[in-house]
């Protein structure tokens, strides 16, 4: 465990300086949570207590809407941080899902012991600060790229941007997250 511990500790030292003392304390705030191939770390109408920072493996977050079609929101893998952030913010029930694509293990953090930390530590707090704005201009790259570009741009873009993506999701949700048919997804893949 200590060697997931210290994949943690690095990915936070690439932007923050922290002592032991302060790792230790950063440390104790975090739970482990593995999780095999189909299971929801996040269900609709559920409470999200917690955000999660991925040690391995790959889920999507995703909602239903009226007609039961899935609209895909992201894929995430290693080193990512995930969750309903506006639930898990506002503490209200969630409205997205998160299902592991892969087994997969994660660090979970509640909003409380966030708070701690970043009240204790303001490098800590730098630290979310910056991984939020990171993840908010990340939406608004996707939502433009799907109100400014063709599907075969989005889905060279997507290529581009997770090469090593293609290979570990189902085409199907790859289509489903660029908003194409198969059939054009597979028309793109025929044209390289």
């Amino acid at each position: 465990m200590q060697e997931k511990f210290h994949l943690l500790r690095q990915h936070f030292e690439e932007i923050a300086s922290i002592t032991d003392d302060e790792w230790s304390f950063i440390q104790s705030h975090f739970e482990y949570k593995s999780l095999k191939k189909h299971q929801f770390l996040i269900q609709v109408g559920q409470p999200v207590d917690f955000e999660y920072w991925i040690i391995n493996g790959l889920v999507r977050t995703y909602a239903i809407d009226d007609k039961g079609k899935e609209h895909i929101l992201l894929f995430g893998m290693e080193e990512y941080w995930v969750s309903d952030h506006f639930a898990f913010q506002n503490q209200v029930p969630s409205t997205l899902f998160i299902d592991c694509l892969e087994d997969s293990e994660f660090f979970s953090l509640s909003l409380k012991s966030r708070e701690l930390i970043c009240a204790e530590i303001p490098a800590i707090a730098n630290f979310f600060r910056l991984k939020s704005n990171s993840g908010y201009i990340s939406l608004q790259q996707r939502i433009l790229s799907h109100l400014t570009m063709s599907a075969e741009n989005r889905y060279e873009y997507l290529l581009s941007k997770l090469p090593n993506l293609i290979q570990r999701v189902p085409k199907k949700l790859i289509a489903s997250y660029l908003g194409v048919s198969r059939e054009t997804l597979s028309r793109f893949n025929s044209a390289k």
